[in-house]
């Protein structure tokens, strides 16, 4: 049962992961003249392309899609929905806020994450779970470079849109554990992301015939697609569905090292101590969230009166 637990939490761990490919591929986007709307548009489009081709392929050798009920649909595409509502918000906090400040508001889904399990299930979270949110939290403050901005003007709607981010994060975590559990992996992630582009196409109702296809952003959309949605959408619904909403959090907090990680290969930024140490304190923090599973069965016994 623990090894089972452990394998569902590296798989949460490794969507999480690749979601930290984004920033950096957002970041070289609008470097080269792209919108923010266009970038959120293109990620469920070119998704939604990855998981059909995947999905052909599959039929060509013979796997037949499941009959899904309108109802089931419906709930698929409100679960994209939910995932690209997290891409909008955060994308247009980081026009309005430092980036440092946008992260840390996302991040807050770690904790938020285990509020939701606790008014939902009524179950009370591991202590291991609590001292992981808290744990990653503070590592979040620090690996963001939060301390080593200047926060003299920090616009309000910002803010909002970078909790309202972290929230839609939460909750998709947790709805992901819980709508279309045992579908087939692909046909499952191509409904969601039919549900993600309809509020993108709704954010950028231009897209097609903006010229942003022929200037080249179908390139960033593939590794957004790729990244942003095949791999963590599959990931997350094989893993979420075996793993407390709290828990499902904590491990995909993994997105915020990896992508500091990635940015300093990729853009040559700089990273300072206090990020260092956050990077650090956050994987300390998944460590400690996985002890219940880590530790023998004989050191889980509640401790003398």
């Amino acid at each position: 049962m623990r090894k089972n637990t452990l394998t569902y939490s590296a798989l949460v761990f490794a969507g999480g992961a690749s979601y930290g490919v984004m920033a950096t591929t957002v970041k070289f986007a609008l470097m080269d003249g792209f919108g923010w709307t266009q970038i959120v548009a293109s990620q469920p489009l070119f998704g939604a392309l990855l998981f059909a081709v995947v999905l052909a392929i599959q039929m060509l050798r013979g796997k037949r899609p499941v009959r899904l009920a309108p109802i089931q649909i419906a709930k698929l595409m409100g679960l994209g929905l939910t995932t690209c509502t997290t891409c909008v918000l955060y994308n247009f906090a980081l026009t309005k806020l430092p980036v440092a400040v946008a992260i840390t508001l996302l991040f807050q889904f770690t904790w938020i994450g285990v509020v939701i399990q606790i008014a939902v299930t009524r179950r009370r979270p591991h202590r291991a779970e609590l001292a992981a949110a808290v744990i990653i939290l503070g590592g979040t403050l620090l690996a963001s470079g939060l301390f080593s901005e200047t926060l003299a003007d920090v616009d309000p709607l910002g803010v909002v849109c970078g909790l309202l981010s972290a929230v839609s994060t939460a909750l998709f975590m947790f709805l992901s554990g819980r709508i279309g559990v045992g579908l087939p992996p692909i046909q499952r992630g191509l409904i969601v992301c039919l549900g993600a582009c309809v509020l993108g196409f709704a954010v950028c109702p231009t897209y097609f015939v903006s010229g942003a296809l022929q200037a080249g952003i179908w390139k960033y959309g593939l590794i957004l697609g790729a990244f942003g949605l095949l791999i963590p959408v599959v990931l997350f619904g094989i893993g979420t569905p075996h793993l407390p909403c709290g828990l499902s959090t904590i491990m995909a907090s993994s997105e915020l090292p990896c992508g500091i990680l990635i940015s300093v290969f990729a853009l040559g930024e700089p990273v300072d101590a206090l990020q260092a140490a956050g990077v650090i304190i956050i994987l300390a923090g998944v460590v400690v969230s996985q002890l219940p599973s880590l530790l023998p069965a004989k050191t889980k016994t509640s401790p003398p009166a």
